[in-house]
């Protein structure tokens, strides 16, 4: 994770909103006091990050994905044709 001081963001933010979200990484925004430190991250990654806590979270579905992983490694798993949607 790459480090910026509060004041480098600020001189230089449309380039480090660019890099975080074009190379999908976060930015450690420091200050000099460190309960003002933050970290910047695209919004495509905040909610992909959330929605994996989010199941991840609920036994049910990781119920359901371990059963599912254990269905495709005994091969129990039928393949089926995609379904067109009406026009």
């Amino acid at each position: 994770m790459e480090a910026v001081s509060y004041s480098g963001l600020r001189k230089n933010l449309k380039h480090y909103l660019q890099q975080v979200n074009d190379d999908a990484t976060t930015l450690l925004v420091t200050n000099r006091d460190n309960d003002d430190t933050a970290v910047v991250m695209s919004k495509r990654d905040y909610d992909s990050m959330t929605e994996t806590l989010r199941i991840m979270s609920n036994p049910t579905l990781i119920d359901k994905i371990r059963r599912g992983k254990t269905q495709i490694a005994k091969g129990k798993t039928k393949q089926h044709e995609l379904i067109e949607p009406d026009d």
